[in-house]
């Protein structure tokens, strides 16, 4: 039986065998002990037997595990509660098992070793190193790196010249571990001798790496030529170290000795390094990357200076920005980003300042949208800047009234979408009013004033006033939809009847059922019934009402094609209420296939109902 194979078997005795359920229950370490030494014990049981030991073990308990070392289907298990087991029993029991194992076994004791960082284990493990069998090597290289030590590192270093790749590779990554030890005790040379001997070593790249970063941390100030060095090296994992490295230890002279190497970085390194440079607050003087995002000859630099002021810079960034986005159109968006962006509140005061002032077309959008998108109280500005002769402008000014505008000024985008100075704005007044009004803390209070405005405004005006108030949802939406759809202007009972049909509350139910069952029969009327029916089949609501939903649709739908979508419905809340339904719409020539068809997929989800079952009986379905 493999160990894979006894998990299962152990799974499926915690439901089915009282024994092993016992042994999940015992606490006492003598009960556990005495299963691991009855010999026709069950396996599941002593593998449960072991894991409780993990919990209540004592070194009385070693003996009794030592001996399942051994065993293929147990070492595993047993391993687990030589882990946890304190004292040097354990240590010594896994120590004296590795000298009669081998392949898997010895390579998972190697590894329990470690785990318990036995110093008294370096020379075995040392010897381990030149096992012929090179997953022991890779165990013993790895165990040794995680007890750390002198003898343990001098062991790792000598075994570096490995004939095997695969040993080399595992040998570096325990040299590594013993150098971290090693610099968090203290002693930083001593780390930084096992870092540059793996760097020169012949292993695979990641392990170079893995060293390289080692080395510079390990150097402290005196690790900023390795790191530019590493900075400049072709190898992209290299390069990508020295990044994250310098944003583990930032310090004023790293940051200058970055900006240096930015200059001379290629295309793709440099903005990388500036990020790098923005993951270091209070190492470089925002206006040296202001300057940097005015001057530099590279776009992607300037770009990534950018970026970096978005997220270090202050309200003494703002006229830089502001000029950096009038001489280089394509820059206006990573600028824009930026201005969002700046953490220090000082920026709204400036912005607000600069408006007055912004006379192109450039820097006045770009302010007026910086309003809107940090959320600046600056209305009146917005306003003024609604006179403009300049039609981006002005949209910008919508915008960002929309995004900012209080609920007693509302009125002013209701004004801009109902008498608009100029033909050219109506659409970006109608979004502007959407923005404001699904905003506004009271949209009850908004309803009603966007309602308040419909009659009297001109045609487009009242449907796009109509499509907010769809949009903005709530009672008083639907009562003033509810009343244009139906009333006699056909566009208005077009919009009005679409967005009813499409309400996100069941409130609409009634008013929808109404304009289905009032008026000419019209394509509205069929609208209305559709929506009607759609609340039925998608929103949650109790089984009764529900029920009645569809017996009320059953009977007010004119057309087929609406019936059979009831029938669906009934198919899919299969209840004993849908199932009267159901049969009774048997009784209709039209659908009786249809009705038929739903009867049996509902009868069949209440094959255990027997009042269902009977009610089917009696209708003789």
């Amino acid at each position: 039986m493999s160990p894979l194979v006894l998990a299962a078997s152990i799974a499926l005795s915690s439901l089915a065998s009282p024994c092993f359920a016992q042994v999940d229950q015992i606490r006492a370490e003598p009960e556990l002990i005495a299963i691991l030494a009855k010999d026709d014990a069950p396996r599941a049981d002593k593998a449960m037997a072991c894991k409780r030991l993990t919990v209540y073990g004592s070194p009385a308990a070693v003996p009794e595990l030592a001996k399942l070392l051994s065993d293929a289907e147990l070492a595993s298990w047993t391993r687990i509660a030589l882990e946890a087991i304190p004292g040097n029993e354990a240590d010594s029991a896994l120590r004296d098992a590795c000298a009669s194992l081998s392949g898997k076994l010895l390579v998972g004791t190697i590894n329990s070793i470690g785990v318990r960082r036995d110093q008294a284990a370096v020379e075995m493990l040392a010897g381990q190193l030149k096992n012929s069998d090179p997953q022991v090597a890779v165990a013993a290289a790895f165990a040794l790196g995680k007890i750390g030590g002198a003898d343990a590192t001098s062991a790792l270093r000598a075994a570096l010249a490995s004939d095997s790749e695969t040993v080399r590779s595992a040998v570096a990554a325990g040299c590594v571990l013993c150098a971290e030890q090693a610099l968090a005790a203290g002693d930083a040379a001593g780390a930084v001798e096992v870092y540059d001997q793996v760097r020169s070593a012949k292993v695979p790249q990641q392990r170079i790496v893995e060293a390289t970063r080692g080395a510079i941390i390990a150097h402290g100030a005196d690790g900023i030529p390795l790191l530019v060095e590493t900075l400049r090296s072709p190898e992209k994992k290299l390069f990508y170290v020295a990044l994250q490295t310098a944003r583990e230890m930032p310090s004023q002279e790293l940051a200058t000795a970055l900006l240096a190497e930015v200059a001379s970085a290629s295309p793709d390194r440099a903005p990388l390094i500036v990020q790098a440079l923005a993951d270091m607050p209070g190492t470089v003087d925002v206006q040296t990357i202001v300057e940097l995002a005015a001057t530099a000859s590279s776009k992607e630099v300037r770009v990534a200076a950018i970026e970096a002021i978005g997220r270090t810079g202050d309200a003494s960034c703002v006229a830089p920005l502001l000029t950096i986005a009038t001489e280089s159109e394509d820059l206006v968006a990573p600028v824009k980003a930026a201005l969002v962006n700046i953490p220090d509140e000082a920026v709204n005061q400036e912005v607000v300042a600069r408006l007055p002032e912004a006379q192109g077309d450039v820097d006045a959008q770009l302010l007026i949208e910086v309003v809107g998108l940090r959320r600046i109280e600056a209305t009146d500005a917005l306003v003024k800047a609604l006179d403009s002769s300049r039609p981006a402008v002005r949209h910008a000014a919508l915008e960002s009234l929309g995004r900012t505008v209080a609920p007693e000024r509302l009125g002013l985008l209701v004004n801009q979408v109902v008498s608009p100075k100029h033909s050219e704005d109506f659409d970006a007044a109608v979004t502007a009013l959407k923005t404001g009004a699904i905003r506004m803390p009271d949209r009850e209070a908004a309803a009603e004033d966007l309602s308040a405005v419909v009659e009297d405004a001109p045609p487009a005006a009242q449907v796009a006033i109509l499509e907010i108030l769809g949009s903005m949802g709530g009672p008083h939406a639907l009562k003033t939809l509810a009343g244009y759809g139906g009333g006699d202007n056909v566009d208005l009972k077009d919009t009005s009847s679409r967005l009813m049909g499409q309400w996100m509350t069941a409130d609409a139910a009634p008013v929808l059922l109404k304009l289905a069952t009032t008026g000419p029969a019209d394509k509205f009327q069929v609208r209305a019934m559709r929506g009607y029916i759609r609340i039925a089949r998608q929103f949650v609501m109790p089984e009764p009402e529900r029920v009645a939903m569809c017996a009320e649709a059953m009977q007010a739908c004119k057309q087929d094609t609406e019936r059979k979508m009831v029938l669906e419905v009934l198919q899919r809340y299969p209840s004993r209420g849908t199932l009267k339904l159901a049969i009774e719409a048997t009784q209709s020539g039209n659908l009786r296939d249809e009705a038929k068809t739903a009867v049996q997929k509902i009868g069949e989800k209440l094959k255990d109902d027997a009042e269902a079952q009977a009610m089917l009986k009696k209708a003789g379905l």
